[in-house]
């Protein structure tokens, strides 16, 4: 899916920016195939399909990995003169606006915990790009700054900076790797789906889709069963989401096979009710598919790299402040988790610390919230995301 690199290998955030691309394209593509009056640039109030929400997600991601970039801004600086403070280190970085004072208070509260200026300023900027406005919230800002403060203490190595930069690399490649798991295999089979179908000339049916059209990996008798189950169940409250409950056992690309099954019968549904109940149900096997096959191996890997910190600890450390824009509807973790029942039943736990992003469960209902957010607005989606520039490619002239 990913056009040939140039001889300079890619930057995370030039990846990022091909992949979200890439992604418009086929959200553009299936858009039009469920809303025929749709037109690339415009906007629809058909429901959209995984692909209308997955450029969004990229860019939150893009977000991550320019916090990062932007980390690494200030390891870099201070390994050629340390800053004379916090601010002066932010300078460095460029960073400015509304981000600035929240960043400037966790960086200061990370020097309170013993971290020299420039590692605390880095680790800060991580969250710089993404909703750093939660650590207005004392809790959130105090409980941020000790798990930072942990995760550098435990970090392999002696220099501070090299110590900061593993965990800003950590977080880069985290974000990246999963990135380009998912963009491969469901941008990879959405292309393949979409290619298989301009070559029909007869019509296309959810019928056809599941006799006609294959995807490696996926088995045809187990995607009949979940394209069987999503028509009759389509309608329950809430939708069905549990997929390893109601389908133990099955190879997950099946899935992804009986969503584009779904997508086709929503394009010929009686009614409007029925077509957006299809393509909500296909949307949740391919979000299955995407974050229980693809980006869970990536959070949790089974062999951990030895170069890296946790990142299940590092992505909880980040999850109060998850922000994703999906177009003029933004979801934040934050108020996901206010929904959600107090675990601890601590009122000096700010909800939002209580869920880790790596956690699948924790991520999952994290989705499953956003989807049935977006639903109420469907067009927000289509006010498609900027390209994010690489401070660090601007820089070296790339």
């Amino acid at each position: 899916m990913l056009p040939p690199r140039p001889a300079q290998a890619a930057t995370p955030l030039e990846d990022n920016r091909l992949i979200i691309e890439g992604y418009i394209q086929l959200a553009n593509e299936m858009q039009s195939l469920l809303d025929p009056a749709f037109q690339p640039g415009g906007s629809s109030l058909v429901r959209p399909t995984w692909y209308g929400f997955a450029p969004h997600a990229a860019h939150a991601g893009g977000k991550g990995m320019l916090g990062a970039a932007l980390a690494l801004r200030i390891i870099d600086a201070a390994r050629t003169w340390p800053s004379f403070s916090v601010g002066h280190a932010l300078d460095r970085a460029g960073i400015t606006g509304p981000a600035r004072a929240p960043i400037a208070s966790l960086a200061q509260e990370l020097t309170l915990q013993g971290l020299p200026t420039d590692v605390a300023a880095s680790l800060a900027a991580l969250l710089s790009a993404v909703n750093v406005q939660v650590m207005a919230d004392p809790r959130v800002l105090l409980t941020t700054a000790s798990r930072f403060a942990w995760i550098y203490w435990h970090t392999p190595g002696f220099w501070p900076l090299d110590k900061a930069k593993a965990i800003v690399r950590t977080f880069e490649r985290t974000l990246h790797e999963s990135n380009l798991a998912i963009f491969s295999d469901i941008g990879g089979a959405g292309r393949l789906y979409l290619t298989w179908r301009q070559a029909q000339t007869s019509a296309v049916t959810g019928e056809r889709v599941l006799t006609a059209f294959s995807i490696p990996g996926a088995n045809l008798a187990e995607a009949r069963l979940a394209y069987t189950y999503a028509r009759a169940h389509a309608h329950d409250t809430p939708r069905p989401y549990q997929m390893d409950q109601l389908f133990p056992g099955m190879a997950w690309k099946s899935l992804l096979l009986a969503a584009f099954a779904l997508y086709e019968e929503a394009r010929v549904a009686p009614t409007p009710a029925d077509r957006d109940a299809l393509i909500a149900m296909g949307t949740n096997y391919i979000a299955w598919r995407e974050q229980h096959d693809q980006a869970q191996p990536v959070f949790t890997p089974a062999s951990p790299r030895a170069d890296e910190v946790s990142r299940s600890a590092l992505l909880e450390i980040i999850s109060p402040a998850l922000r994703t824009e999906f177009g003029t509807t933004v979801w934040t973790y934050e108020a996901f988790a206010a929904t959600q029942p107090d675990r601890d039943g601590n009122p000096f736990t700010a909800p939002a610390t209580e869920y880790n992003w790596a956690f699948f469960p924790d991520r999952w209902a994290g989705i499953m919230h956003a989807f049935n957010q977006v639903y109420l607005q469907p067009a927000s989606v289509w006010v498609m995301p900027q390209p994010l520039e690489d401070p660090l490619a601007l820089l070296s002239g790339r």
